[in-house]
């Protein structure tokens, strides 16, 4: 029995980091566009104030409370109510992944003063880097670079087709 529960267990614990992966290439670019565009500039503050084990507090808050969504989403799916499981499950995933993201750049420094979350983040960044440099991951980067390019190619043809429709009516 242990050699099949094994093999399942790393296959699934793939499987959900593959999936935080993939969302954290989402969520990194909503989470500069949030700094750059809101400012919350006490909050901010007082976030950067804060020592290294209330920093760690406040930083594990999101992953507490929004980790849960991808068992909803699962008993969602399962239930037949797939189009509330995808929507719960893409909004929830990303609105902790940019939280995460927003707090760990606030807090870097003071958390990486905590050498079990330095250590923690050591090996997670090895797991990224393997993850990253497999072929897999190469085809879904260059399949998601060609959908970027194909939506502005569509996007740069509606524009001009508008402009066109614009001139032929004047």
């Amino acid at each position: 029995m242990k050699r099949i529960l094994k093999p399942v267990t790393y296959l699934l614990a793939a499987i959900y980091f593959l999936v935080d992966a993939i969302f954290a290439a989402i969520a990194a670019p909503i989470s500069r566009w949030m700094a750059r565009h809101l400012e919350f500039k006490r909050l901010r503050a007082w976030i950067r104030s804060l020592p290294p084990y209330p920093s760690l507090c406040l930083f594990s808050v999101p992953v507490i409370l929004l980790e849960p969504i991808k068992p909803v989403a699962a008993y969602l799916a399962a239930t037949g109510q797939v189009l509330s499981a995808a929507v719960t499950f893409i909004i929830g995933e990303l609105l902790k992944l940019v939280l995460v993201e927003r707090l760990f750049s606030l807090t870097r420094d003071k958390l990486m003063t905590i050498p079990a979350f330095a250590w923690a983040y050591a090996r997670f960044t090895e797991a990224r880097a393997w993850l990253q440099a497999t072929e897999a991951w190469r085809a879904i980067r260059a399949l998601s670079g060609a959908a970027r390019d194909m939506m502005a190619q569509a996007r740069a043809w509606l524009a001009g087709g508008f402009s066109r429709l614009a001139t032929f009516r004047d």
